[in-house]
Parts: C-alpha cells; structure tokens; sequence
C-alpha cells in the first residue's frame, strides 16, 4: 500500500550490513526480531526501537544483508503474523555501548547465535541438499501430555515465526503428533531452532521438531485435526462448512493455567478460558478432591456429579454430604484433571442453580466403613468402565471443549432415526433446536439443545443410555455447533 511504497522510497540506500525494520509488532521481543537474519548469517548487533516499532539488525557481514534483502523483497517478512517491512539503513554499523537497552539485546543475540551454532550441523545434516533449510514441512511430537494441546494452540504458536499453511493432527504410537507446513522453509528452519524441546506449559506438553520429508501437505478436510489454510472451501469431516480461519483472539483454550515455559512464544493468558488460581478458595490448589458447592440436592446424585466430572478427567470417587446435601466432594484421578474440571465447570448453571467448584481441604474421599450406612451418598467409581481418560494419548485428551449448547453424540445403531435422537432428547426436558448426523459416519451426530444448562442435564442423564443392539450413547460438548 501507500505506506509501504512510502517506507521503501524510490531511493534506497546503497547496501550496508545494517538493516532497518519498520512496523515491528508490539510486544515483539529481541529473539523473534533477530529470528528473520539468522537463516542468513551471523547477527552481530541489534538495536530495538519500540515506541517507534523500529529496529536496526547489523549482520556480520554485508553480503549476508544483500542475501537477507534479496530474499525478503519480494516476500515480505512477517512476525507474530504480520508484515515488516526492511531496508538498507544509513549506518555503516551499530554503535549501542552506552543505549540502556543495551544487555538485554546483547543477551539476545548470544542465546540466538548458540542456539543457531548448536543447530546447523544437526540441519544441515538433515537437508537432501546440504541446506540450511531442508523443508518447509515440520513433524512435531508433543510429549508428556497433560493438557490438550488443539490445532488453534499449534497455529498460534507456529505462526511467530511465518505464515503456516497447513497442520496436520493424529495419534501414533499413544503419541500426539502434527505436520506442519509453512510458506517458507526458512520459516520452518526458525521454528525449530526456537521451539525444539521447549514446553507449551510449564513443565508438560514438550514439543520434539523435526524436518519431514514430505515437502507438501495434502489436506482433504478443514475441520478440527486438519486444516488448510489457504483453502476455505474445503469441506469438514462430516460435509459441512470448513471453520473460519483461526485468529489469535478467536479461541478460549481448554486449560487451566498460564502457560509460561515458551516465553515470548507462549500463548497469552488472553487466549485461556480459565485460570489456575479460583477466588475465594480455601482448599488446596494441586489437590485432585474437589469441594462442589450449591448444587440442587433435590436433582443431584453422585452418579450425576460422575459422569458430568468425567467428562473432564476421571472420577474415582464422589460424597454427596449427609447433613448439607448441596454440597459434594468429587475425588479426580489427578490435580491436572481437578484444575480441568474447575475451570470449565466452576460457575455453569445446573438444575436451576449456579455451580460453585474448588479446590477441597481433603486429600481424599473417605468410604465408609463396612456395614456403615451411608444412604447412598458416598460411591467409589475407581474401576468404572465409564472412565474416558485411562489410557494414555487417548483421543479423548483432544476433545476437551468447555460446556456449550451443541452436544456431540457417538456410538448410535445404524437403525436409530433423527425423530427417535430428538425424541430421546425431549423427554429429558430438552428443547431441540437442531439435529444432524455426520454425512461419513452415521454413528456420530450433532445435536443443538436450548440453553448449555440443557445441555448439562441432558449429558448427566443420557451419557452411556442402552440405545439397544449393544450399543451405548456416548455424549460430550462439541466445539462446533449447527
């Protein structure tokens, strides 16, 4: 545009080893800035302008500049997705030994550049051509999962260091793993050097980089395992509509804590749906007992409190309490499954109350002892066949959605009808406002109820119902609706 030609002038500067960058994202940081001139040679100096989104990059060398700038004149730049725009600067070099920025620059430039020695032997091994830059596909492998780490979460990470393409998402092996294709392979090159053996969030979810050998991703479906960004008309699994392409802002993120392991590439805690710490919580945080509070004692039952809790971990035990029926504890299989379900569940209406969910002064959910009365209120679920999350890597881990209106439903007989679905569905007190099996696989169907509270009440009483021929319904929150 106007701006651009305006920057770039129709008389450049005669080439130098600096380089000026205009329009710098704010928020940006050193690292991400020196990221665009390491693919092509050593940074030796930077100086950062921030109040004027500007930065001065000198480079070792002026051929390295020439190359840098041959390269990003006809292919704009970006950072944290969007566009900076480079020239040859005034300055024959940096002179920062007095600016107050000054170590925090330095400091920058001698982890990148350790980092990118560290690097190039294992790269160059891994290029067919002896590059630097061997694809613009990457193979990444998130271990120690914890959290549900969704394609938007990958998006976003990646797209700090260019404009990704396509992503790939599947389960090998027990293994959560992705490809991932940017425009670029230099883009593809910074990203592993940066994100390799890094953690999304602290001390889980550690991403494994590797270049793959495929140069071009082929993506048949635009939906929530795979998408290509460059095409919005491909259709979902199911033949519907592909998502709108993914934005930062646009997705709350099913985790309950900041994550801060990746730094400056982390995703911002703007992006979360919850938060680790619960206000006004008494109990323990990183306990797996939850105290439950407010609950309708006229509706509620443990194994309702069970099979809702379990959609976000599983549930070993539940105590409705004798002398305050509106309150319960629910013993998780884990902490990590307990800050889950309070950040999801902490706060839904239930049965025409609002749900209150903390952490419990418990360590445990005492049973009673034997011959002991209990009246029904204390169950212990350790070994129920209900439970979604027991095998690692289970796919249940990426279908973690917060509560909605729109239900998912899955394992439905082949001769059910949408009117019998609906049906099934009112009779709970549900208002249906829409239905619709998956066109590929009848066995899965969508289905819209009136209120998220609907949808709640509906899950805790239909979740695993004998819809006959052996088949039982399987029920959790979609992340798409219809």
């Amino acid at each position: 545009g106007i701006e651009k030609k305006k920057f770039k002038g129709d008389r450049s500067p005669r080439p130098s080893r600096v380089l000026h960058l205009c329009r710098i994202p704010r928020g940006a940081t050193e690292a991400e800035v020196i990221s665009l001139g390491i693919p092509f040679g050593k940074v030796t100096n930077l100086l950062m302008l921030k109040g004027k989104r500007q930065a001065f990059l000198e480079m070792a060398s002026e051929e390295a500049a020439v190359t840098m700038m041959n390269y990003y004149t006809p292919t704009t730049p970006q950072l944290r997705s969007r566009p900076v725009y480079i020239q040859y600067s005034n300055h024959r070099e940096l002179k920062t030994d007095n600016l107050p920025n000054r170590s925090r620059s330095q400091a920058a430039l001698q982890a990148v550049n350790s980092v990118q020695a560290r690097s190039l032997t294992t790269t160059s091994a891994l290029g067919a051509d002896g590059g630097l830059c061997p694809s613009s596909v990457l193979r990444v492998i998130v271990e120690n999962l914890f959290y549900p780490v969704t394609l938007e979460v990958l998006f976003e990470i990646f797209s700090k260091f260019g404009s990704v393409l396509k992503i790939i998402t599947f389960t090998k092996n027990d293994q959560f793993q992705a490809l991932l294709q940017y425009a670029d392979p230099m883009n593809a090159y910074n990203a592993k050097i940066a994100l390799d053996g890094q953690s999304i969030y602290t001390g889980c979810c550690t991403l494994h980089i590797d270049f793959s050998k495929l140069a071009n991703l082929k993506v048949r479906y635009n939906n929530d395992k795979s998408r290509d960004f460059t095409r919005h008309d491909l259709p979902s699994s199911d033949g519907h509509p592909a998502l709108e392409p993914p934005t930062a802002a646009a997705f709350g993120l099913p985790v309950p804590v900041v994550p801060v392991a990746l730094g400056s590439v982390a995703v911002p805690p703007s992006g979360m749906s919850g938060q680790m710490t619960v206000t006004g919580a008494t109990g323990i945080p990183g306990n797996s007992v939850l105290l439950v509070s407010n609950l309708n004692p006229e509706a509620i039952t443990p194994h309702g409190l069970f099979i809702l809790f379990g959609v976000y971990g599983d549930v070993h035990r539940v105590k409705i309490m004798f002398k305050k029926k509106e309150s319960a504890l629910v013993q998780m299989a884990d902490a990590t499954q307990a800050q889950l379900a309070i950040s999801h569940l902490n706060g839904q209406r239930l049965y025409g109350r609002v749900l209150h969910a903390t952490f419990s002064k418990h360590r445990t959910v005492q049973l009673p002892r034997e011959g002991e009365d209990n009246h029904g209120l204390t169950k212990d679920y350790s070994h129920s066949p209900l439970h979604r999350f027991k095998k690692p890597g289970s796919k249940n881990f990426q279908n973690i959605f917060p509560p909605s209106d729109t239900l998912h439903l899955s394992n439905i007989p082949t001769s059910v009808t949408v009117d019998e679905m609906k049906n099934l569905f009112a009779n709970t007190g549900s208002t249906v406002k829409a239905f619709r099996f998956f066109q590929k696989d009848y066995k899965m169907a969508l289905i819209r109820l009136g209120s998220v509270e609907e949808a709640l009440q509906a899950l805790i009483e239909l979740h695993n119902h004998d819809l006959g021929e052996k088949h039982h319904l399987r029920i959790s929150f979609s992340k798409s609706t219809i």
